[in-house]
């Protein structure tokens, strides 16, 4: 193992201890680093330089990702960097770094016909639609992240229609139930006969329960409705949240108020659904500004 690689595995214990960051986001961090590394044979921490950083980017560019997916990559050399100026290592100042220009178009949000659509699309009573008909249902209700959505429990409080959720940095917040998803939810439990703990499981071609469900399961599905609802683009249930986020900003909500729902760190993260509701206000701005001056206004 090289100095880098080594220095790399006690950051990640770092973030995973002392700043209490979930094993997924050490997952992606291991990944993120990994990949700079290996791209450009970095063998010790002299070879991190503005220059081998900015070949990164273009070779992460030539992949044609998003920049959003791109600035994660360069998040997480920049954050490596801070810890190890924190630790007395010279290294490449983390501010030379600039983080990729992302675009609001990098974050799609379903209007509102076609996010009916999408909840309507799961048809009958078996199990599997109550089922999918009750996901879909939570995700709009709760903005959940899909990770969350899988690790909901059964047993939730449906008279309250709060449930409590261990998002990202083991950080709790409460999520509240719509009274639709409530109802979707509780006609997929009456069906339900197996004993297994997780609220949304994995189904044989049976009906029969075979575990929590998994993450891909559920974007497989969320894409099988879209497809069926007619939606002409490729939906992931991350958009859902976005949804969440944008319906709670046009109807009045304080920013604060939905970045705790969300569960976002900070505030600067939730203020992206700011630009995304730019375009409904307009249209809100057109269809009931000024219409008492009429034509002879003076």
């Amino acid at each position: 193992m090289t100095e880098v690689q080594t220095l790399v595995e006690q950051y990640l214990d770092y973030l995973e201890i002392e700043r209490n960051r979930s094993r997924k986001t050490r997952e992606n961090y291991g990944r993120y680093l990994g990949a700079f590394i290996e791209d450009q044979k970095i063998k010790t921490l002299a070879h991190i330089t503005a220059e081998r950083v900015r070949n990164f980017r273009v070779h992460l560019s030539g992949r044609d990702l998003k920049k959003n997916t791109q600035a994660y990559y360069v998040i997480a050399i920049r954050n490596f960097l801070k810890y190890l100026i924190k630790q007395g290592y010279e290294v490449l100042p983390p501010d030379r770094i600039e983080l990729p220009k992302t675009s609001r178009r990098d974050i799609e949000v379903l209007e509102y016909r076609e996010l009916e659509r999408l909840i309507d699309a799961p048809e009958g009573d078996g199990l599997r639609a109550l089922r999918d008909r009750a996901i879909l249902e939570t995700f709009f209700s709760t903005g959940l992240r899909l990770s969350e959505l899988c690790s909901l429990p059964r047993y939730i409080d449906m008279e309250r229609g709060e449930v409590s959720v261990r998002g990202k940095g083991d950080k709790l917040r409460i999520v509240f139930l719509s009274d639709g998803a409530r109802k979707a939810i509780k006609k997929y439990l009456d069906k339900r006969t197996d004993p297994e703990e997780a609220l949304f499981v994995s189904l044989s071609k049976s009906g029969t329960a075979l575990g929590r469900i998994t993450p891909r399961s559920v974007e497989r599905l969320v894409d099988f409705y879209a497809r069926k609802a007619g939606i002409p683009k490729k939906i992931h249930p991350h958009q859902l949240r976005h949804s969440f986020a944008t319906d709670l900003l046009v109807n009045g909500a304080d920013l604060r108020s939905v970045q705790s729902l969300l569960g976002h760190a900070n505030v600067s993260t939730t203020q992206i659904y700011t630009h995304l509701t730019n375009k409904e206000l307009r249209e809100i701005h057109e269809a009931f500004h000024g219409k008492r001056r009429g034509g002879s206004a003076r």
